[in-house]
């Protein structure tokens, strides 16, 4: 086998697997030869252990039973540099606990490490050829990668690798699949790293995978962690094939589903097609022969008998009807090699006319949506139960190279399956279930992250979402292009240079400019001359002493940072540069207002201007926006400027809009009960981006009563729906169906265009 052809950033599969073994220990073949083995490591190879160090053997046996056989001890030395003990206890509520879901799984975390790559082996337990690989690996690494490592301590646990920066998952290896583990010899450059192989869930594939430790003391250390998985492994004791059959310990049963995206690799096998880190989408070959594997593995409560799959479907698009699903051929289905799990595969042409769309190929800044469904009889529940995975994609030439490190091959959503007992058997048969509701675990943080978020503050109204239509309503969507037509950009040049002569006097032709919309490349500059702090420094130097101070509000702002606009790039990543601008924003800002400190929905307004601007001149309109448009008016005093606005609307709508105004004095419904958050947020918590920006246009140019104009003309095209609903039809039009219209640029549009040509007094 040539070197350097068998050895690459080979992309981690996510269902590809972690590793035991010890200090000094390997798991080797029981022949105790250093060949590769004939058989090419498949899971019957027989193994036994053989010592590989560098003391005496009689030593070596000794210290290898005391390390499988004793409990590790508690006062283990440890660089704390390195080394921390982690109880993952499910009710922790920091970045590394959201991110290790192994439940009541004690393990231990290592930092300081490179990861070198990995690359293909034929012999997975040979020592021989796994320190050749590590040598190779070691010397012509040209992209290094720094990770955290995370080693559990029992053998149900898995192996997990983090980004040192965020803790978010690059990849993961169950301790079963894991087959071998080396470190490098003293006295040689790889003294200061370790490897371990791991079979492919299929046993077709096997893969070496090189570390260093910056610490190299710490070899040993992980080592010695990988071998406490190991031996709890054999710890374990068989279960009794007559134990009592289990009970539900609750009415919630959980499931996990992976979905992989197997191409037609061109020599007669298909294989798992990558994930892009950044964006999180597939990337698929275009004109390439597919297939769909999904994997479910019920992961909590009394186990429960799948029996068949009836239906694999797919269709392109996020949000689907039933009737746009299409079936695919299914060519396997029942259970894996393991019994963890039920997988099945189907066969899916992208050629044929209904996936014509996931078969173009895709532009560089655009990403496609695409939804895979299973349905799947399961022995104790009356009806199938479908689970739903939404999923992004992109699509490249045939040609084009798939390979990064550490991109994942498939994706996992866990599912939440609420059943209850059935009072009456109905034929004796074995159906003991029915479904109350199925829910993601996407869904569930959607609705988290994505309620109202300004509920009306004299409202008892339980605002909760309620469908799925409601929960994709998440905020900052909608891409805004920053092209812009040639005659317009030159007449905003013209403009800005005269207006940049004298800035305490707006243009005449500046109004009739900002009614178009302000182009897009030049909202940054053009917000800050109207709010007129373009070159305000007080408010940067206040900006700059503000963030060093203590909020007293910084748990709330804390909580409410990653609910805005978790859908946007910018923003969605923990930690992220986004979300840690933001944080500083708010933070200044309630110590800057002491009386009105931090409002909850405060935060969409400063990422909409964070999208612009730096984030000090962004703190600096924000302030302007605050004080002198009088937004913050109407957050004093319980609310009453606020509901002065209420009753101001009201009245403009019984003389605009009266049949509207009728129709909801007969249901009751009031102006707090829908509008809290248009006047709050300026509307930027829930309407596309490329509308929001020409509100604020609008706002910092003519002034907060262009709020009114807006949600009159937002009533005013949504009068003929309205008219025919009840007070909950009602509520929820304004939650879900009005949002949804303006998804269509050309409506919000029209929309902006009927704000601007209305004459409010």
């Amino acid at each position: 086998m040539d070197d350097k052809a068998s050895v690459g950033k080979i992309s981690v599969s996510s269902d590809s697997v972690s590793t035991l073994n010890s200090e000094d220990f390997v798991l080797v073949s029981r022949q105790g030869d250093e060949t590769p083995s004939t058989n090419n490591g498949s899971d019957d190879e027989k193994t036994g252990l053989k010592i590989i160090g560098n003391g005496s053997e009689q030593q070596l046996q000794k210290e290898l039973a005391d390390v499988l056989m004793d409990p590790p001890m508690d006062d283990q030395p440890a660089d704390k540099e390195l080394v921390e003990r982690s109880q993952l206890d499910g009710e922790g509520d920091g970045p590394l606990s959201n991110q290790l879901s192994d439940c009541c799984i004690d393990s231990v975390v290592f930092s300081k490490l490179t990861y070198l790559g990995c690359a293909s082996v034929n012999a997975p337990r040979s020592e021989v050829e796994a320190l050749r690989m590590m040598s190779i690996l070691r010397s012509q690494c040209q992209i290094s990668l720094d990770v955290t490592l995370s080693v559990p301590n029992v053998s149900e646990g898995t192996v997990r690798l983090l980004d040192p920066q965020t803790n978010t998952e690059i990849a993961n290896y169950p301790i079963y699949k894991i087959l071998f583990c080396v470190r490098g010899h003293d006295g040689t450059p790889e003294s200061d790293c370790f490897a371990f192989t791991e079979s492919h869930y299929n046993a077709e594939l096997f893969r070496i995978h090189v570390f260093r430790c910056e610490i190299q003391e710490a070899v040993s250390r992980i080592l010695y962690s990988f071998a406490t998985a190991f031996r709890r492994s054999a710890k374990q004791t068989p279960l009794s094939a007559s134990a009592a059959p289990q009970t539900p310990d609750s009415d919630i049963f959980t499931f996990s589903v992976s979905l992989e995206i197997k191409e037609d690799d061109g020599k007669g096998y298909f294989s798992a097609v990558p994930k892009e880190k950044d964006r999180q989408c597939f990337k698929l070959r275009q004109g390439t022969d597919k297939k769909i594997v999904i994997y479910v593995q019920q992961t909590t409560n009394k186990e429960l008998a799948i029996e068949r799959c009836f239906g694999l479907l797919l269709s392109p698009g996020k949000d689907v009807r039933n009737s746009d699903m299409h079936l695919l051929d299914l060519e396997s289905m029942g259970k894996s090699s393991d019994g963890k799990s039920y997988v099945i595969t189907g066969s899916w042409n992208p050629k044929s006319l209904p996936f014509q769309v996931v078969n173009e190929e895709t532009p560089k800044d655009k990403v496609l949506f695409m939804t895979t469904a299973v349905d799947l009889v399961i022995t104790e529940v009356q009806e199938p139960v479908r689970f739903l995975i939404e999923t992004k994609v992109r699509v490249c030439s045939p040609n084009e190279r798939l390979f990064w490190p550490f991109s994942k091959r498939s994706t996992t959503e866990n599912f939440f399956l609420k059943l209850k007992q059935q009072k009456e058997r109905k034929n004796n048969t074995d159906t003991l279930y029915e479904v109350v509701c199925l829910e993601s675990e996407s869904e569930r943080e959607r609705r988290k992250t994505c309620p109202e978020a300004v509920k009306p503050p004299v409202s008892e109204f339980n605002d909760t979402f309620s469908s799925r239509d409601e929960k994709l309503n998440c905020y900052g969507f909608g891409d805004v292009s920053k092209e812009c037509a040639g005659k317009i950009l030159e007449t905003w040049g013209e403009l800005l240079s005269k207006w940049h002569l004298n800035l305490s006097v707006r243009p005449k032709q500046l109004s009739s400019l900002v009614r178009s919309g302000v182009p897009e490349a030049l909202r940054g500059e053009v917000w800050q001359l109207l709010a007129g702090c373009h070159n305000n420094d007080h408010l940067v130097e206040k900006y700059r002493i503000l963030i060093t101070k203590e909020s007293p509000q910084d748990s709330a702002i804390t909580r409410d940072i990653n609910r805005t606009f978790p859908a946007h790039d910018y923003f969605k990543d923990t930690g992220g540069d986004g979300q840690d601008s933001l944080y500083k924003i708010c933070k200044a800002y309630s110590v800057y207002d002491e009386e009105i400190g931090y409002c909850q929905g405060q935060s969409f307004l400063a990422a909409v201007l964070l999208l612009h601007m730096p984030e000090e001149q962004a703190f600096s309109v924000l302030v302007k926006i605050m004080f002198d448009y009088g937004l913050r008016e109407l957050f004093k005093q319980n609310f009453e400027d606020l509901h002065c606005k209420f009753y101001q609307l009201e009245r403009l709508m019984q003389e605009y809009i009266p049949d509207l105004y009728n129709h909801f004095l007969d249901i009751s419904l009031e102006a707090h009960m829908y509008a809290s958050q248009w006047f709050l947020t300026l509307f930027t918590a829930k309407f596309p981006l490329y509308m929001v920006f020409h509100i604020i246009d609008l706002l910092l140019c003519e002034g907060i009563s262009v709020i009114f104009n807006v949600a009159l003309g937002l009533l005013k095209t949504s009068k003929d729906d309205l008219l025919l609903t009840d007070f909950e039809g009602a509520l929820k039009f304004f939650r879900v169906q009005l949002p949804k219209r303006y998804r269509s640029e050309e409506n919000a549009k029209k929309l902006m265009e009927l704000a601007c040509s209305m004459k409010v007094e």
